[in-house]
């Protein structure tokens, strides 16, 4: 009997081992099994990455309600809080009230046709979004990249009146929604006049009527097409294409959006080679209002600035309810303003004060006062003003670092022609043969000068550099041009060891806390932290500051200049600070041209955890005198505001000390200050032992100063031992000029510190100097050599 199962029985057919090919028949292998897998695998990814978008689109766009153009988010005021984030400083008020209206009608078919170059040549034709640009930014989301795509118009308009300014792919979907529908359920002239009237155009200009005045003082139906086209090409980024900031950007977009009209057949190429650029009016001092007079409104133009360094924008300012925590500190600002009110208060009105205190250890500005109404010309950040003897450090710093000890000696005595300069100490003062300590206090330019000559100018200022000095000028008469280099030549001269090049007050407080911080740098900054209304962080530099810092300078030489500044502020006519606290400064007074009267004077000084910049100027470059006539030098008003800053400032604080200079080029470091300490105890009872090593340095120099009249203060009541710098430069600017503010990492370009090297600057022989020099000469203004006696 057969057991052939019948013909289309289940058991008549074999069973298959698998999947088979559908061109073959055959079962497929392992590897075209995993194949088809994958294949399966992509088209479900790539229908769900369409299907899904689609379904979200849809469920959005039937849950979605579209406002009228002209729905916006009110304007919020930004608080600035003090670095306790919690005290308010001021707060920032948007220029709201400007803002006036206008119909399509009155917005002439010029100015309508430069923003459609400018923004969205499609704008009639297109359905409110740019396609491209929405899958630009979902593939950048997915990738981790900027979520920012192309917008049009419509857009534009949504996101700033309606969804704002958050790069997620949610706030995306949710533009594109909105975008849709308006474009379906509104008219383009609707939407493009809604958008005119609410954009923003810079210098607190909302819309095209308010930025036609501010920028031109005309009417908006009044302007021409160079005119149109300039607010047109500020609309991208209103503070990078200001005219009066950047004027070779703004141009360049000018240009840009004319030639985009040529394009679109809107002008012809024979009008477009005709137009020139527009006269622009100038940019009003402040573009917001604030809720504070007096010196913190300066304050805030700095954190403004620092804002507009990191990315935050006018709008965001002006619209986000913003809540910016800075660096200052309520207690070191009341400080600073009060020693200044109460130094000042029976002197001239001339006279213009300038504080600011740094942490060495950050680089946060913990005080800053520029003038006393906080409006025009600045004088913390400000350049023009010479900082006199107080520049003497970074020559000390420079020597040091090329090899000399601090406990070598030199030759102090006065006058000397050195390297065909006439040099002079102030007021006769000089010593034989002196260490740097004793030099450094008793303020000898002689001896500064020729150690400036023997490692050289560039040296000294490129230490300067890596201390935070920047390298360019950032305002006034010589912006632009080498910091510390002669304006014509541009080199740098011996005279930039008195202080011969101007320098702003708030980078030589930074400059000096790298010093004090161990030879680390930091840029100076005023913004700890900044979060919107909602929550969301616009920035945050965390507690340790912008950055981790720069070893600039190396830790062994900054600490040992440290140690010689450290007998100074005692010394100084009294002002060491309260209860002993241990400090280390420097005076500097600096003198008008061709004048022999002082313009301003300098004292700068800090502990490890506060350094203080305090400068006294005159508004009007006039002599700087005190209400009795007498000239003001460093050791005078300045350290006056000094010593009442820094003990206001660090009342109540543990006191703190600065590590032990270490021995240096064969050299015990800290002896060499007892030397100079020793000195002083040379006249008042022998104090310097304590400070030397104990291994004869401090005796040894001690002897010294009491041979040299006890190592006086540097300006005693009746007769001055600290004397004018050199001027090298044309007084500092009148209070007319605009003010100008120092770059950050912030605000502004930040300073470009030169590198630090492991190899010492070459040293030079010194000569003997002559016996009988000549009298002084008077040098050309910013040359770099010294024209009279600094101190």
């Amino acid at each position: 009997m057969s057991t052939t199962p019948p013909p289309g029985s289940r058991r008549s057919s074999p069973r298959r081992a698998g999947p088979v090919s559908r061109r073959t028949g055959k079962p497929l292998t392992g590897r075209q099994r995993g194949w088809r897998r994958a294949r399966r695998t992509v088209y479900s990814l790539v229908a769900l990455g369409i299907i899904g978008p689609i379904v979200a689109f849809m469920v959005a766009y039937v849950a979605i309600d579209v406002p009228q153009p002209g729905d916006l988010n009110t304007n919020q005021v930004a608080t600035v809080f003090y670095d306790d984030g919690s005290t308010a400083l001021s707060t920032i008020v948007p220029p709201d009230g400007n803002r006036t209206n206008v119909t399509i009608d009155q917005i002439p078919v010029q100015l309508r046709e430069a923003v459609l170059a400018a923004e969205d040549r499609t704008f009639y034709t297109n359905p409110g979004f740019s396609v491209a640009g929405i899958a630009r930014a979902a593939l950048n989301n997915l990738s981790g990249g900027d979520t920012q795509g192309g917008s049009t118009i419509t857009q534009q308009y949504v996101k700033n009146a309606l969804t704002g300014n958050d790069q997620s792919l949610t706030r995306k979907l949710e533009e594109l929604v909105i975008s849709s529908k308006m474009s379906r359920q509104t008219s383009k002239d609707d939407i493009l006049t809604a958008y005119l009237n609410t954009i923003y155009f810079g210098r607190g200009a909302y819309g095209v009527a308010a930025a036609s005045e501010s920028y031109f003082g005309t009417s908006v139906s009044d302007l021409t097409v160079p005119q149109a086209a300039v607010l047109a090409s500020s609309i991208r980024s209103p503070s990078a294409y200001d005219p009066e900031s950047h004027p070779e950007v703004a141009q360049e977009r000018w240009g840009f959006v004319l030639d985009a009209m040529v394009e679109q057949g809107w002008i012809t190429q024979a009008d477009r080679a005709g137009l020139t650029y527009p006269t622009v009016r100038p940019k009003a001092e402040t573009a917001a209002g604030t809720t504070t007079t007096g010196p913190e409104n300066l304050i805030v133009n700095q954190v403004t600035q620092e804002l507009a360094a990191n990315g935050v924008s006018e709008q965001d300012l002006n619209t986000e309810g913003l809540q910016i925590t800075t660096t200052i500190n309520k207690q070191n600002q009341d400080a600073a303003e009060g020693a200044v009110a109460q130094t000042l208060a029976d002197q001239p009105a001339n006279l213009a004060p300038a504080v600011v205190s740094v942490d060495p250890r950050t680089g946060g500005v913990r005080a800053y006062y520029g003038n006393a109404d906080g409006s025009g010309f600045d004088y913390a950040s400000s350049w023009g003003i010479q900082p006199g003897s107080s520049f003497k450090v970074f020559s000390l710093a420079t020597a040091l670092k090329a090899g000399v000890s601090l406990t070598e000696r030199f030759d102090g005595s006065s006058p000397q022609t050195i390297a065909g300069t006439e040099v002079a100490n102030s007021d006769g003062e000089s010593c034989g043969r002196c260490t740097l300590p004793t030099a450094l206090k008793l303020s000898l330019n002689t001896v500064f000068y020729q150690l400036t000559d023997d490692v050289g100018a560039t040296n000294v200022a490129d230490t300067a550099h890596a201390a935070g000095i920047p390298v360019k000028v950032g305002g006034g008469r010589y912006a632009g041009s080498d910091s510390l280099a002669d304006v014509k030549t541009g080199k740098t001269n011996d005279g930039i060891a008195l202080g011969a090049y101007e320098v702003p007050v708030l980078n030589m407080a930074g400059a000096y806390s790298t010093l004090a911080n161990n030879g680390v740098q930091h840029d100076p900054y005023f913004v700890q932290k900044v979060t919107t209304a909602d929550g969301r962080v616009l920035l945050d530099r965390g507690s340790s500051g912008a950055t981790a810092g720069t070893q600039a300078i190396d830790a062994d030489v900054a600490q040992n200049v440290i140690a010689a500044m450290e007998p100074i502020a005692a010394s100084s006519r009294n002002h060491g600070l309260a209860d002993g606290r241990q400090s280390a400064a420097k005076t500097g007074t600096a003198q008008l041209a061709d004048s022999g009267q002082n313009a301003n004077g300098w004292m700068i000084g800090c502990t490890p955890s506060l350094c203080t910049a305090s400068v006294v100027t005159t508004s009007d470059q006039t002599p700087a005198q005190t209400g009795t006539g007498r000239l003001i030098y460093g050791s005078g008003l300045p350290s006056d505001i000094w010593k009442s800053t820094m003990d206001g400032a660090l009342s109540g604080t543990p006191e703190e000390t600065f590590p032990d200079a270490p021995r240096l080029n064969g050299r015990a470091g800290v002896g060499g200050s007892g030397g100079s300490s020793g000195g002083n105890g040379g006249s008042s009872g022998g104090n310097g032992n304590g400070n030397g090593n104990g291994n004869g340095n401090g005796n040894g120099n001690g002897g010294n100063g009491s041979a040299n009249q006890g190592e006086p203060s540097t300006q005693a009541p009746a007769t001055t031992t600290e004397a004018p710098v050199t001027t090298t430069q044309a007084p500092a600017p009148s209070s007319s000029e605009a003010p100008t503010a120092a770059p950050s990492p912030t605000a502004a370009p930040s300073p470009t510190a030169a590198p630090t090297t492991t190899s010492a600057p070459p040293r030079k022989t010194r000569t003997a100097a002559p016996t009988t020099p000549a009298p002084t000469t008077t040098a050309a203004a910013r040359t770099g050599a010294p024209v009279a006696p600094g101190g």
